[in-house]
């Protein structure tokens, strides 16, 4: 399973996951809305055990989670709102929906400094109020009557940021840390080969991997010369090495 930043292209499926789990359905362009105003916000699981049959096949998407940043909070504090979050029935109770949310709490804090998360839940929905309360610690601040088109009533629940902020921040530092200790290396004329390793936030998803090119060749980048800092990188094919 792989998770991944949304999309425009993905847009068709995420909306089919909608309509097959969700009684709150949007039209297209909501999620167009949110695709091109919070890019860096939402993210889909894909199912990467599916085989492309060729270039133009469509990934298999059996979940998203849709987010934006409240434009004008009426609090004054920036804050991020979860619009939509949805796993397919065949993929649940693999713990999918949290590393979604989480994946999307982590960038609303990178991106925008975001200080605390929002969300509306069915107050019929146990399941989604288990993950919400249980598993990511979202408190229930207030019942929303009728919030729904049905007329049911929705919690509306909230969740701060700091220990997501603090996280980011210590794997900024070690970025930093990292970065000086290569640029160190670099200006003292020793040639430095760092493999390109998996990203450390296992905890929030697989973001970013390619896992059609694991077994293909790899590639390092090498410091070249005496006295270049880590800006003068090339790319080194080893695999014929």
């Amino acid at each position: 399973m792989d998770i991944r930043l949304l999309t425009t292209a993905d847009l068709p499926l995420i909306q089919h996951a909608n309509l097959e789990n969700l009684p709150e359905n949007y039209f297209l362009k909501y999620y167009l809305y949110h695709a091109l105003s919070w890019p860096q916000l939402s993210f889909v699981a894909v199912d990467v055990s599916r085989p492309r049959k060729g270039p133009y096949d469509y990934p298999k998407i059996v979940g998203y989670v849709l987010a934006k940043m409240e434009e004008e909070p009426t609090d004054g504090v920036q804050h991020g709102h979860i619009t939509s979050l949805s796993v397919m029935r065949t993929h649940r109770r693999l713990g999918i929906a949290e590393k979604l949310m989480r994946q999307s709490q982590l960038a609303m804090v990178e991106t925008f400094q975001a200080k605390y998360v929002s969300l509306h839940v069915r107050v019929s929905n146990v399941a989604a109020r288990h993950l919400y309360e249980d598993t990511l610690r979202f408190r229930n601040e207030k019942t929303e009557s009728k919030y729904y088109a049905d007329g049911e009533d929705a919690y509306s629940m909230r969740l701060d940021l700091d220990d997501v902020a603090e996280l980011a921040k210590r794997y900024a530092d070690e970025e930093e840390d990292k970065d000086k200790d290569e640029s160190g290396r670099a200006n003292g004329g020793d040639a430095t080969i760092k493999s390109e390793g998996v990203d450390e936030g296992e905890a929030v998803g697989e973001v970013g991997r390619d896992p059609e090119a694991d077994g293909k060749e790899r590639k390092i980048k090498v410091a070249v010369g005496r006295g270049l800092g880590v800006g003068d990188l090339v790319e080194k094919d080893e695999s014929k090495h």
